[in-house]
């Protein structure tokens, strides 16, 4: 997997913590305390080291936060710039977008639950839902492609169906757990499935 953040140049570490693995543990406590209330001191204690250790790699509670969502956000788009370059009909583009955002989603649970959490307090925030809703544009492009095509029921609204289509997916983070009964491979074809086929019974195949 990619580097969390490769636009800047990597600093030296200090010991027990990189870049990356303190970006780890400020994810957790942020989806356990909520972005506002967590401070560098609340970072510092569950870290065990300085705040100094902290701001050695980064230069603010915010660049984390900004780490955080960019590592879901750069997930979800991969997985559109892999779907919409597909060859073929836009119902089948659409299909692997949902199941590589699953995937992404297992992946990347914890930054795509701190993605899913961001209210637009802050500048950060604020980019954070404009690129959500960018790809929310993007999902809904390949609806009304899949409808024009008529692979897709005409009766109901493309942006609706998006939303409906990645709210199912979004509502995994509550629930879904990678030590859970439920493995990805599993979760991503029922997704599939519940999305593509409905909940009605296949046909029998005729004997």
């Amino acid at each position: 997997m990619a580097t969390l953040d490769n636009r800047r140049p990597a600093r030296r570490g200090r010991p027990g913590y990189d870049k990356e693995s303190l970006l780890r543990v400020a994810v957790q406590v942020f989806n356990e305390r909520g972005y506002d209330g967590t401070s560098m001191d609340d970072l510092s204690k569950k870290l065990g080291i300085t705040k100094s250790a902290i701001y050695h790699h980064v230069a603010s509670k915010d660049e984390l936060l900004r780490m955080g969502v960019d590592h879901a956000l750069d997930g979800l788009f991969a997985a559109a710039a892999e779907a919409t370059a597909m060859p073929g009909r836009a119902i089948d583009k659409l299909e692997r977008l949902v199941q590589a955002s699953v995937e992404v989603l297992v992946e990347r649970l914890p930054f795509v639950t701190l993605l899913l959490r961001v209210r637009g307090n802050t500048e950060v925030e604020q980019r954070a839902l404009a690129r959500r809703r960018e790809f929310d544009r993007l999902v809904a492009r390949l609806v009304s492609e899949a409808e024009a095509d008529g692979d897709i029921r005409p009766d109901v609204d493309p942006g609706l169906v998006a939303r409906l289509l990645f709210g199912m997916v979004n509502s995994l983070v509550e629930w879904y757990r990678p030590d859970g009964r439920t493995g990805a491979a599993e979760l991503t074809e029922a997704v599939r499935k519940l999305a593509f086929d409905g909940l009605r019974p296949q046909p029998r195949a005729s004997r």
